[in-house]
């Protein structure tokens, strides 16, 4: 399991920054185009608007990874040993239902939704249903990341507060 996170977190990590990179790029050729040019480029602005949404999505889950998402730790910072082992696991036991039910399974109903009823998107003319594949992509980078902690903390392994 580890070698299999370790090598999401490598993917991801490099995705993610190509992905930032880009929407510099575009966002900056819009700003070019807009103010410069007489013509103001068409594609740019669907294009920011698509990178943002994968980027976002992604982003989630490696902030799940990294731990940087917002929480409330009252219980955890108390909590020591076993008990705390126990609340991660529910914690985490949670994001896996959550990840399962609405990202993944939510997720390829809306793609395959989006793919039978052939919506293109307006300047593009790219299928939305790659668009939305990000969703369950992204819920299944979000279960494997939980099953990581979760046999962590079964292991009584307590897990490393940031992953980098």
């Amino acid at each position: 399991m580890k070698s299999l996170t370790a090598l999401i977190d490598k993917l991801l990590s490099k995705f993610l920054v190509f992905l930032m990179g880009t929407i510099v790029v575009v966002v900056t050729w819009q700003v070019v185009t807009r103010f410069l040019m007489t013509t103001p480029s068409s594609y740019t602005e669907e294009l920011a608007r698509f990178l943002l949404i994968w980027i976002g999505v992604l982003g989630g889950a490696y902030a799940l990874r990294t731990r940087a998402h917002l929480g409330i730790d009252i219980m955890t910072t108390k909590l020591h040993g076993r008990q705390k082992d126990m609340l991660m696991i529910g914690i985490y036991l949670a994001i896996i239902l959550f990840s399962s039910l609405i990202l993944v399974i939510g997720g390829i109903k809306l793609v395959a939704l989006t793919f039978s009823l052939n919506q293109i998107s307006a300047s593009l003319g790219i299928k939305m249903g790659y668009i939305y594949t990000v969703l369950p992509l992204s819920g299944s980078i979000m279960i494997i990341y939980s099953l990581d902690v979760i046999l962590d903390a079964f292991k009584g392994q307590s897990p490393v507060e940031e992953v980098n």
